[in-house]
């Protein structure tokens, strides 16, 4: 096939390791290639305006920001563009997420390297692409069911506030939240709040042992 004629796959991922070894897998495919990489929102957002990918494989986990926010970005500058992401966390914990926030698949690190190569295929065809095991669960959830683990709980958060419980979980400080994520420190004291209102928390110390607690649960802690 000429490369003219091949789907352009776009890599946005924070681990230069990573990069390569996606891009050596969708390379070997005859009907794709990689036409470019960024490591963050704003290099990526410039990527797709200046390449104009045909689908993005979007890691969660990006510098200074998350990739949720940046499939959010895309819903609305590039509604027609595809989002496959490619995360380590496990799906039952993220998936869900990822895809209300636009995206059309999520596939682990964990898993083989054609997944990844499968996800890409059937996201480009208009499909969605996940695990039998969490099509099973979204529709459970979808006919009626009432979850009620930690982790649905954890599920009232918005985007922001969970990725801001994620770092408190990790055990950074209100001032390096706010570096990281490039808010101010009021910002980020106002989601604490809300993240201890919406998760029925009294102190900013049940906060912390309960973000621990669940870091270690979705670490298999």
């Amino acid at each position: 096939m000429k490369p003219a004629d091949r789907k352009k796959v776009l890599i946005v991922d924070d681990h230069p390791v990573i990069r390569y070894g996606i891009t050596q897998t969708v390379e070997q495919e005859p009907d794709m290639l990689v036409c470019g990489q960024a490591e963050d929102v704003q290099g990526a957002l410039e990527a797709v305006e200046r390449l104009e990918p045909d689908v993005a494989v979007v890691d969660i986990s990006l510098k200074h920001s998350s990739g949720i926010e940046l499939i959010k970005q895309l819903r609305q500058r590039r509604p027609g563009l595809p989002v496959l992401v490619l995360s380590m966390h496990d799906e039952s914990l993220y998936a869900e997420r990822a895809l209300r926030a636009g995206a059309r698949g999520y596939v682990t690190k964990a898993e083989p390297p054609e997944r990844i190569v499968e996800g890409i295929r059937q996201i480009l065809q208009g499909g969605v692409y996940v695990s039998d095991a969490l099509g099973r669960r979204m529709l459970r959830v979808m006919v009626g069911g009432k979850p009620g683990s930690e982790v649905f709980l954890v599920d009232r958060l918005s985007d922001r506030e969970f990725e801001i419980f994620e770092l408190i979980g990790q055990g950074l400080p209100t001032r390096e939240i706010a570096q990281r994520l490039q808010l101010s420190i009021k910002t980020v004291e106002t989601h604490r709040e809300r993240i201890k209102d919406k998760l029925k928390l009294d102190s900013a110390a049940d906060l912390l042992k309960y973000a621990i607690r669940w870091g270690q649960f979705v670490r298999g802690g």
